[in-house]
C-alpha cells in the first residue's frame, strides 16, 4: 500500500507530526527572542482576541538586507514559534523580499498552499511550512500572522501593529 506504514498511519500523517514537533520546539525554545542590541527598526503587535503579544527588533545591513531580527513575546506555541521562524527566514532578505515573504507566508497561513508565490521565496517557504496546518484552524491563523504584521510595522516605520 504506498504511502502507508505498518503503523497503519500515513505518511500525512508522519509530515503533521513532524510539522507539529517543529512548532512546539520552536514555540518552546524560541532562538531569536531577543530584543537586539543595536537595531534600525522596531514595532509592536498585538492581537486582543487571545491575549498575544510582540515586538519585533531588525537591523540592517549596510547593503539594505535585514542582517538580524528579534524578537519578545506573551502568547501561544503558534505565535512564538511563528515569530522564531520569521526572524530566522528574514535575515539576509531586503525589505520588499520580506514584504513578499508575508503575502507569500499570509497566504499559505490562509489556505494552506501558496501556488502564485515567487519562485525566489521557495527556500524560506519551505522553512515555513510547518505552520501551513494553521489554515485548518482559522481563528489560529491571526496567531501565526502576528508577528508578521509586527515586522511589515517595522519595515514602515510604524510602531504598532494588530493581527487584523
Amino acid at each position: 500500500m504506498s504511502g502507508e506504514h505498518e503503523s497503519g498511519g500515513t505518511m500525512f500523517d508522519d509530515l503533521r507530526d513532524l510539522y507539529q514537533e517543529v512548532i512546539l520546539d520552536h514555540g518552546r525554545r524560541p532562538r531569536h527572542m531577543q530584543r537586539l542590541a543595536r537595531f534600525d527598526a522596531t514595532a509592536k503587535g498585538d492581537n486582543p482576541m487571545c491575549g498575544d503579544r510582540v515586538q519585533v527588533w531588525v537591523a540592517f545591513a549596510p547593503d539594505g538586507t535585514i542582517e538580524q531580527a528579534g524578537f519578545e513575546a506573551r502568547g501561544c506555541a503558534i505565535s512564538i514559534a511563528s515569530a522564531d521562524l520569521m526572524a530566522e527566514t528574514v535575515v539576509g532578505h531586503n525589505k520588499q523580499d520580506a514584504r513578499a515573504l508575508f503575502a507569500s507566508f499570509r497566504e499559505m497561513a490562509k489556505t494552506g498552499a501558496c501556488p502564485d508565490c515567487a519562485p525566489a521565496l521557495e527556500p524560506a517557504l519551505e522553512r515555513l511550512k510547518p505552520l501551513s496546518g494553521v489554515h485548518e484552524y482559522p481563528s489560529r491563523v491571526k496567531c501565526a500572522t502576528l508577528p508578521w504584521h509586527a515586522l511589515a510595522a517595522a519595515l514602515d516605520d510604524v510602531k504598532e501593529a494588530t493581527s487584523e
